[in-house]
């Protein structure tokens, strides 16, 4: 059984239709990329899953193992195992970090385990201590309000953080890439090898295939017009690097583009 099952996915924002009828299946411990040139409906995929108000969900399904995606509020899909990496993290005034990443840990795990006691300050900033370091995050960090002040990369860093902690079954990974330059990519995506646990799922939203050379994906889809319209292995990824996304246009069938 897969850990995620999309079918037939459509998704309007506000008149506009964006998804027009994806399809994609994940499997627990798989690595896979979403690629597509701007516009595609990327974000807007992560967005939807995640619970966003703003997408409107007209047809189709989202099954979370057996669970019903859709019929669940964000709260409950983060307690069910499903986790997002913004592409623009916000910044917090007013709220330190060790603040926010306790209180979303005691929710998450709250809500997903009956015998969950929330965990004391003390014990809690031991923990998010040790995980820090292992990510080479400054430990004054978490004084300091959420994201303000900190770099991309730093950003970038504090949400791979937040996805150590909660553990989830499925991270979608939006645009992590996005703002950072090689040395700082390169970066960023050591972390997330050194946190990630074999069974968990991850879905890489990016426009660029820098990005796959560190995390290497057991699979590659390409969105174009809101659907996934070509998958495939490491292969794909050498074909675009040498083509671009003309190549996938011409490979697409005549009744799946878009008039």
């Amino acid at each position: 059984m897969a850990l995620l099952s999309i079918t037939n996915l459509k998704v309007k924002v506000e008149s506009k239709e964006i998804l027009h009828g994806l399809n994609l299946k994940i499997g627990a411990g798989e690595v896979h990329a979403i690629m597509g040139p701007n516009g595609s409906g990327k974000s807007t995929l992560a967005s939807t899953l995640m619970g966003h108000p703003r997408y409107t969900v007209t047809d189709g399904s989202v099954k979370l193992g057996t669970k019903d995606l859709l019929g669940m509020r964000p709260e409950e899909r983060a307690a069910a195992g499903l986790f997002l990496a913004f592409q623009y993290p916000k910044e917090i005034p007013g709220v330190n970090l060790v603040s926010f990443l306790r209180a979303a840990y005691n929710s998450v795990m709250g809500a997903r385990k009956k015998s969950f006691k929330p965990v004391p300050l003390y014990t809690f900033k031991k923990q998010v201590q040790e995980m820090m370091e292992r990510l080479k995050l400054p430990l004054s960090f978490l004084n300091r309000n959420v994201n303000e002040g900190f770099s991309g990369g730093e950003k970038k860093k504090v949400e791979i953080l937040q996805m150590a902690l909660l553990e989830p079954k499925l991270a979608v990974l939006d645009e992590t890439d996005s703002g950072l330059d090689i040395d700082a990519l390169k970066t960023i995506c050591e972390a997330i090898a050194e946190v990630r646990k074999p069974e968990q799922s991850i879905v890489m939203i990016t426009h660029y295939e820098r990005m796959l050379k560190y995390l290497k994906p057991d699979f590659i889809h390409i969105m174009i017009d809101g659907r996934v319209v070509m998958s495939g292995g490491k292969e794909l990824a050498k074909k675009l690097e040498k083509e671009g996304y003309d190549y996938v246009r011409r490979q697409i069938p005549s009744s799946l583009k878009m008039l």
